[in-house]
């Protein structure tokens, strides 16, 4: 039986903290007005989307390396600006001008759930670039 790398079994786990603290928050957010906005609607689908892509590339991980690592940082892109926006409101706000249901705190806001989801991506993203960094075995290379 062929052994499991430690790379893989780091990848995985890099996937599944970045669902965990995803969904962890994503319900109760999404329950809120926040997910029918003109621009956090958009933030929130792209985020739910992602959630859904985690799963998939833990599930692909042992199989298909590659593929896996792919689908985590397609995932990590599409969380990145739903956290983004909770840390930094102000430059959103800044770019995409329009009328806010809330007042403008501040142009930083610190936030413990989003703190944690941007160093969980960054953490899947660095494990997904090193996946890549691997040289790729084919089949026939044990062969001389």
């Amino acid at each position: 039986m062929k052994k499991i790398g430690k790379e893989k079994v780091w990848q995985a786990v890099g996937c599944l903290i970045c669902t965990v603290v995803l969904w962890a928050r994503l319900d109760t957010v999404g329950a809120s007005e926040f997910s029918g906005g003109r621009l956090t609607g958009p933030l929130f689908t792209m985020a739910e989307t992602g959630g859904l892509l985690f799963p998939l590339a833990l599930a692909l991980t042992f199989f298909l390396g590659r593929i896996a690592a792919t689908i985590a940082l397609l995932a990590a892109l599409l969380c990145l600006p739903l956290y983004l926006y909770f840390v930094l409101p102000g430059p959103y706000r800044w770019i995409f001008k329009g009328e806010y249901s809330v007042p403008l705190q501040g142009p930083f806001n610190w936030d413990n759930w989003a703190i944690a989801g941007i160093l969980s991506l960054l953490f899947a993203a660095i494990l997904s670039f090193a996946v890549f960094r691997e040289p790729q075995r084919t089949p026939n290379s044990d062969r001389s």
